[in-house]
């Protein structure tokens, strides 16, 4: 008898998904959410939007996007097509058949993870939920959190996991300013708690994605995530360890690095920089550390790894001050420029940007001239221990007068606006962290490129 439920409720899930009779629910409008609802709304299905944030209700219903990867005019379709919605209103989410969770994943002060989003949203769509829902986890995270924190949350409603309701986790694999691959292109991955709960998750994600991937179980999924991020990492230490080896022996690790690319098998470029934002790539390793012990395992390959990154906002603040040093002004009344706040080139995302680090490490240690141009950042709040705090605007422009202004000018992210020619043209000494300067033709001599050997 309980297997002809199970089928039953199952089959009709699937054939409702296979109809797109069906209303989709993404809890979190953010990064991933919002692509991942507007693109269901614009499939023709009924999709509904669920934030804490009213600002972000509001502007929808105004029909303003704040999402850099989707269109405007986007927006604007679904919403007045009416196959997307969007409330603070939780309880809402008993009208839909597929939930979403795509809420963020921080960690604390103490790099442990900060899980309380997941379980928080967990608890709202378990208020209201009904038997023949499917909930699909995005938030990435470390193994066990959806059948060790998620399940036991939807489990105290009574149904029945992989019976009455469904339950997956599938990581978004968002790459903010990629103009190739976006959601709708970028393969997926599907674990599910049973079999039948892949099988419903892999569905109904096929009506939006060309490429979906089911595994066995969601560990398998959520390890894979961490995977993809972590090898990130690594990597990107192990070019930034290497970038402040040349320095000191006199190699170029930018020409190091295109050399050992000429390679056609084995190698995959990695390049320096400042240090590493964004949400996943910082954040990932300590995920997977926390939960390694437990285990009684100890990561030290991939600790080891993020913190050469976090250390290389420090390294970039001993460049500027050396620049400094070298000219006739003291760190109090040296005058700084800042190009670019956002964690990478042509995005308006300021998560964990090591530019900002930088500014910060500036200003503790004296040299508060600091400006800075964005033109994807109007503004940031620098942070000093737990309650200092100072607003910075971005600058108007950086036309010749502009760079001539300042003592050093560094260039932190190297967006595609940028006229690099006229920044080495006007500027007394630049401190280039991204090679941005690469292609500017003729004398360089006052680039100091981080790597270069120089």
């Amino acid at each position: 008898m309980a297997s002809r439920t199970k089928q039953t409720i199952a089959s009709q899930l699937i054939e409702n998904i296979n109809t797109k009779n069906i209303t989709i629910g993404v809890v979190g409008l953010g990064y991933v959410g919002l692509p991942l609802a507007v693109e269901f709304a614009r499939k023709g299905i009924r999709t509904i939007g669920f934030d804490v944030d009213a600002s972000k209700i509001t502007s929808l219903q105004k029909g303003k996007n704040y999402i850099q990867d989707i269109k405007d005019e986007h927006v604007r379709e679904v919403w007045k097509n009416k196959t997307f919605t969007a409330t603070t209103d939780f309880s809402e989410s008993g009208q839909c058949d597929i939930i979403y969770i795509c809420v963020p994943t921080p960690f604390t002060d103490n790099k442990d993870p900060d899980i309380s989003y997941i379980v928080e949203s967990a608890k709202a769509v378990a208020a209201s939920m009904r038997k023949g829902q499917l909930i699909i986890l995005k938030s990435t995270t470390f193994p066990g959190t959806t059948r060790k924190y998620v399940k036991p949350i939807t489990d105290a409603t009574k149904l029945v996991c992989g019976k009455d309701y469904f339950l997956a986790f599938s990581p978004e694999r968002i790459d903010p300013g990629n103009k190739t691959w976006h959601t709708g292109n970028t393969p997926i991955v599907v674990g599910g708690i049973s079999p039948d709960c892949t099988r419903l998750a892999v569905a109904v994600n096929e009506l939006i994605i060309e490429k979906v991937i089911p595994v066995s179980t969601p560990e398998v999924a959520e390890m894979e995530k961490l995977l993809e991020n972590i090898f990130r990492s690594v990597n990107i230490a192990l070019v930034n360890e290497l970038a402040q080896l040349c320095d000191r022996i006199g190699v170029n690790i930018w020409e190091v690095v295109e050399s050992a690319a000429t390679k056609p098998f084995g190698f995959m470029p990695f390049f320096p920089g400042p240090g590493i934002g964004g949400h996943c790539i910082l954040i990932d390793p300590y995920y997977l550390s926390w939960m390694a012990r437990e285990f009684d395992f100890v990561t030290n390959f991939i600790e080891l790894a993020a913190e050469v990154n976090e250390s290389m906002p420090f390294y970039v603040r001993s460049m500027i001050e050396r620049e400094i040093a070298k000219q006739p002004v003291t760190m109090q009344k040296a005058k700084v420029l800042m190009l670019g706040m956002a964690f990478k080139k042509d995005v308006d995302d300021l998560r964990h940007s090591p530019a900002l680090k930088v500014a910060e490490l500036l200003d503790d240690d004296g040299i508060t001239n600091i400006s800075y141009f964005d033109p994807f950042i109007p503004s940031v709040e620098l942070h000093h221990g737990k309650s200092k705090k100072r607003m910075l605007k971005s600058i108007k422009s950086i036309d010749a007068a502009s760079l001539k202004k300042y003592d050093v000018v560094c260039i932190t992210t190297d967006h595609s606006s940028f006229d690099y020619a006229s920044i080495v043209k006007n500027s007394k000494v630049v401190v280039d962290t991204r090679n941005a300067c690469k292609k500017v033709k003729g004398a360089k001599k006052n680039v100091v490129l981080l790597g270069d050997g120089k």
